[in-house]
């Protein structure tokens, strides 16, 4: 900080703070605390000026400013959680906001919604008020994350599921799902992605913000990646001359048709995905080669599924030790 004396008479004020210098002119000599606060005034005359905006005007600014970097499925999130946010909330001036008024308003929001969507909320809270208000410490007390015991589908239940499917327009789907592929990859796929027994993931379909489905590229770099298929499952593709073509949706809605019909277990078509890794892991494949087939980034989800083992894998292996000791025993 540096005073100097002007010409005038008068005094001057000069401070460069984040690559911005602030000058403010006295007409005395102010001491260095007096001027620490009367720059700290400008400061915050500056700030209160340049966020005269609504929450809900400076979610739209974050939401705009990242739209290019942002997939259209994660646009199209934000904008329902800002639809969802209370008139309240949404309508407060930005530079207002306290930590109590985002608790009272998480504490709103839970109301009827998982924990995980109440989660979702409040990172796209933070993340706005961590552009406009990079000063704001947020401590916001959440909802317990929800243990689930998700069902992983069996041998039996894929064997049966997909000897259902065979000769429909959902085999070839179905077949990916169990490679590990996500419903978006699935639906992006062409035959020109194929080469050899060699799949490249490399785009995903998804709803952008206007509801409408698009073609993008693949949400993180894990994502992108080569995947080994079986000869069957090529050759089914190479003489169909197509993938999938059709809505979705209807691939979940005739999987869930296929477990009615064959009085199997429901399970969501992502169950396939965590099938693959968990079979991948009794086979004895290591866990990277595991996720990188799958396009996991980390470990983490590999870990739960693991977790949630086969039943019948789980019996083997407890079989094979309960073996290998009684043999300990006859000796």
């Amino acid at each position: 900080m540096k005073i100097e004396k002007l010409p005038s008479g008068s005094y001057r004020i000069r401070e460069m703070y984040k690559g911005k210098t602030y000058a403010i002119v006295t007409d005395y000599k102010p001491t260095q605390k007096e001027a620490l606060k009367l720059l700290a005034g400008e400061l915050d005359k500056e700030k209160s000026n340049g966020l005269r905006m609504s929450f809900s005007e400076a979610a739209n600014k974050y939401i705009d400013v990242k739209s290019n970097v942002l997939s259209p499925s994660t646009i199209n999130g934000y904008k329902g959680i800002l639809r969802n946010l209370s008139d309240q909330f949404g309508n407060m001036n930005i530079n207002d906001i306290s930590t109590s008024d985002i608790q009272k308003e998480i504490n709103d929001y839970s109301t009827g919604r998982s924990p995980k969507t109440v989660r979702n909320a409040h990172g796209f809270i933070s993340a706005v008020l961590g552009m406009f208000r990079p000063e704001l410490n947020i401590y916001t007390t959440l909802p317990q994350k929800q243990k689930k015991d998700e069902y992983i589908p069996s041998d039996d239940d894929v064997k049966r599921i997909l000897k259902r499917a065979k000769g429909t327009i959902y085999e070839i789907p179905l077949l990916l799902a169990t490679f590990g592929l996500r419903r978006s990859e699935i639906c992006a796929l062409t035959p020109e992605d194929l080469n050899g027994n060699k799949l490249t993931i490399n785009k995903a379909l998804v709803v952008n913000e206007n509801g409408n489905f698009v073609t993008k590229s693949t949400k993180t770099t894990a994502g992108t990646r080569e995947l080994f298929i079986s000869d069957y499952l090529a050759e089914l593709i190479r003489k169909n001359g197509k993938i999938y073509n059709k809505s979705p949706n209807q691939i979940y809605e005739n999987l869930c048709k296929y477990q009615e019909e064959l009085g199997i277990p429901h399970f969501k078509l992502h169950a396939l995905r965590h099938y693959y890794a968990s079979i991948s892991h009794s086979l004895g494949i290591p866990d990277s080669y595991i996720m990188q087939a799958g396009g996991w980034k980390s470990d983490n989800t590999l870990k739960s599924v693991y977790r949630h083992a086969m039943d019948s894998k789980k019996e083997e292996m407890q079989e094979f030790a309960a073996q290998y000791i009684t043999e300990l025993t006859k000796e």
